[in-house]
């Protein structure tokens, strides 16, 4: 397994598995060792190309946050076999409109399935795992770096995302930049409480393999304390989240009253923290960086990173440019903006994906000539780091000037008692457009009723931002990968 000839990830990946490297599933137990990865990975790419599946077919992976949902997508990335990734909790609609859009020739589940896509379309259902087989027997796909390798869905709050085609060269150059921009080594061990159809959720798994170290799956995040009380059970040294679940550690969960003598790094990605709940995480655990760092789906996972060290001085940034990448800001006519201008973000180099599938108009607008258009609007400063305002469809005009929802929903999350808030923009007869804002209190604050918070919160806001209404909500709609739904949030308003 040394040596792969070609540009298989999974291949690669399988030649760099150190020693003690393992995937487990933190509430069973159940563990799979460097030997077990590379003998099931085999097994699940022989058992696709037993079912009839060639080099360049499609196979529609049911995701699940477990350890044989990676074992699955390894063996169809080894065979040659095209993993379409979806979150298992898709909605039935939704997941047969895509099956039909991706034109899947199979479907894979780690357990069975709600709904008969594949009888419905006369296509073989795999379910469940696969006999271990010995590595060597199975020959990997002599994949190009130009070869697609995934199906990746963007992370949109729609019904239906578009798929981005992810090259088995793209995954090579973004893993092996992420590794050294983390600065990880090859006894890691990460905490995976996201979907592998999130790319985020893949990179964590993608990096700390590669470099010979494990990962932990944990499903049970709707009870924060199990996943923290997991870190220290099984000693991780990183875990990754987007901003809720920050929020959610340090509103709702025994974070505070907890230590954690392994943990080497947080990861942020997936939406702005508030600077000063990043500031929060850092006192309430010194011995632990943290990385706030920015992606898309379309660059394969990460863009740009923004070390622990250099939060004091640059705490709000996303940071720097992974070492391979190329950033600049651009106007309307995609032409480069003067230095601390606002304007589009765009990205060039290894990472950046060449199209979404079978989407030629989408996939024009958004890659031109090597660049990515990533539709977030930003500045680069005189050192080269990156500040993000906000997506161009996420600002809304208040009485002719533009406000961000992200700098409404950070501004409105400082007020205390407020857990966290989400920002859309309304219809208004004076201003044009004022904003609607949905507030999560924080339990204590539950109990002095919505009036008084309610009050607090207006207060908080600048007089020019027109406030329409404040709900106090329970909890915020959210697409699958943790983001909010503001399409959800469009209709409770």
């Amino acid at each position: 397994m040394r040596n792969p000839p070609s540009h298989n990830f999974a291949a690669r990946l399988l030649a760099r598995l150190g020693e003690n490297c393992s995937l487990v599933e933190s509430a069973s137990g159940e563990a799979f060792g460097a030997a077990e990865i590379a003998s099931q990975t085999a097994g699940f790419a022989s058992r696709f190309l037993s079912a009839g599946l060639c080099s360049g077919d499609r196979v529609l992976l049911s995701c699940g946050i477990n350890p044989i949902t990676a074992l699955a997508y390894f063996g169809a990335l080894y065979a040659g076999v095209v993993p379409v990734l979806l979150d298992e909790r898709t909605h039935a609609t939704s997941g047969d409109l895509i099956l039909r859009k991706v034109g899947a020739k199979a479907i894979w589940s780690a357990k069975p399935m709600r709904q008969d896509w594949a009888g419905e379309l006369n296509i073989p259902m795999l379910e469940g795992g696969c006999n271990a087989i010995d590595p060597e027997s199975v020959k990997s796909f002599p994949a190009v770096e130009n070869d697609v390798a995934v199906l990746m869905p963007t992370s949109g709050s729609t019904g239906i995302p578009r798929f981005v085609l992810v090259t088995h060269g793209n995954l090579i150059a973004n893993t092996e930049a992420i590794v050294r921009s983390q600065h990880l080594g090859s006894n890691e061990k990460a905490m995976l409480i996201m979907p592998l159809s999130y790319c985020f959720g893949a990179s964590v798994l993608h990096t700390h393999l590669y470099q010979g170290g494990s990962v932990v799956f944990d499903s049970r995040f709707m009870f924060p304390d199990r996943v923290l009380q997991s870190i220290n059970q099984y000693g991780c040294t990183t875990f990754a989240g987007v901003p809720t679940v920050y929020n959610i550690l340090l509103r709702r969960s025994n974070l505070r009253s907890m230590s954690f003598p392994t943990l080497r790094r947080f990861l942020q990605a997936g939406g702005g923290l508030a600077p000063d709940s990043v500031e929060e995480i850092r006192t309430v655990v010194p011995n632990a960086e943290f990385f706030v760092m920015y992606g898309q789906t379309e660059a394969t996972a990460r863009i740009s990173c923004l070390p622990s060290d250099r939060l004091p001085e640059k705490l709000g940034s996303a940071g720097t440019p992974l070492e391979n990448l190329q950033v600049r800001i651009v106007d309307e006519q995609g032409q480069k903006v003067a230095e601390g201008q606002i304007g589009e973000i765009a990205v060039s180099g290894p990472s950046v994906c060449a199209a979404y599938f079978d989407e030629p108009e989408a996939s024009r607008e958004k890659f031109c000539d090597g660049w990515l258009r990533t539709g977030d609007l930003g500045s680069l400063d005189q050192d080269g780091y990156l500040w993000i305002q906000g997506r161009s469809g996420d600002f809304i005009k208040i009485r002719g000037y533009r406000v961000g929802l992200a700098e409404v929903e950070a501004k409105v999350a400082a007020v205390a008692g407020v857990c966290e808030c989400a920002a859309i923009g309304v219809e208004h007869p004076e201003a044009g457009e004022a904003l609607a804002l949905f507030v999560v209190p924080e339990q204590e604050s539950s109990s002095n009723g919505s009036g008084f918070l309610t009050d607090r919160v207006k207060q908080a806001l600048p007089s020019q931002w027109t406030c329409l209404s404040v709900k106090i909500v329970s909890e915020l709609p959210r697409t699958a990968n943790g983001k909010i739904a503001r399409s959800q949030l469009q209709n409770l308003a």
